[in-house]
């Protein structure tokens, strides 16, 4: 494993040599824009492990995506090598459909400690609530990016991310109900202590995430991509794609529903994904907004 063959991957080619903000957000935002957010292997009879290695194979050298314990440990290897103080932390993501928060703990994190200053870098939770800049562990201040206004605010020692959107058009008037779309402005996102962790306290999460029928993940095959302007997301046979701020504090967002046939070429084309084994398809209704 080596930091050049990573840049290769995600095109970066910018300086090394400043453990700042400035490098942190550059090398962060190639790596959304390089890496999908996806759970393929799931549908396609692949078995996901949290192993270094693997993950690097996995995404560096076959040009794979990952989910969060994937893309997050893989892009806090690279920070460490780089000779930043990063570390891991464990949050608890909300699920809209039951207005609760998961009672496990499965979304890896990465909290990075420059001049005296925590930042948050979360490259694994994509779609709209992928954060495009690192951002600053403060409580209660509006922190405007391009996909909408995120916000922490902390309350006894638990911190709370949630997300305000903006309006929406479809043009494709068949999808403006669609269970995929968002209907709330303001979203939470996940909660997190500031408790150290290591990957170590992820490996049942891998395993039940991948194997409980009550998981999302074994509900609806999931590939999303950070763009310039905003994000693709095949989820099941639905294509999305949304480009921010399209018209002022309106996104455009547009759907389309494709064949078995097309689904190959669609991750190649879009997502720049090819699979060494059929995907299987799957889009059970509810549970998931983009």
């Amino acid at each position: 494993m080596n930091l050049e063959e990573y840049f290769a991957r995600t095109g970066y080619k910018g300086s090394l040599e400043k453990q700042d903000l400035e490098t942190l957000t550059d090398i962060f935002q190639h790596h959304i824009r390089a890496v999908p957010f996806e759970n393929l292997s799931i549908h396609c009879g692949e078995k996901i492990t949290l192993e270094l290695e693997h993950v690097y194979n996995k995404i560096v050298r076959r040009k794979r995506g990952g989910w969060c314990m994937e893309n997050n440990q893989l892009l806090g290897w690279v920070l460490k090598r780089l000779g930043y103080d990063a570390s891991f932390l464990g949050a608890y993501v909300f699920n809209p459909h039951q207005n609760a928060y998961a009672t496990i703990m499965t979304h890896l994190l990465v909290k990075v400690a420059i001049d005296g200053k925590d930042y948050i870098v979360d490259g694994g939770f994509g779609v709209s609530y992928q954060m495009w800049q690192p951002m600053e562990l403060v409580s209660g201040k509006d922190q405007p990016q391009a996909p909408g206004i995120f916000r922490f605010t902390e309350k006894n020692a638990i911190w709370y991310l949630e997300k305000v959107r903006r309006k929406q058009y479809i043009p494709n008037q068949i999808f403006s109900n669609s269970d995929l779309l968002e209907k709330k402005e303001c979203r939470k996102v996940y909660m997190f202590s500031l408790e150290p962790r290591t990957v170590e306290d992820f490996h049942f999460q891998c395993t039940y995430l991948q194997t409980s029928p009550d998981s999302l993940f074994t509900k609806k095959s999931i590939c999303t991509l950070q763009t310039t302007d905003g994000f693709r997301a095949l989820i099941g046979w639905t294509l999305t794609e949304t480009i921010y701020n399209y018209k002022e504090n309106m996104d455009l967002v547009e759907f389309v529903n494709l064949e078995d046939e097309e689904i190959e070429k669609t991750l190649k084309e879009k997502f720049n994904i090819t699979l060494d084994r059929k995907l299987v398809p799957i889009n059970v209704k509810g549970f998931y907004t983009i």
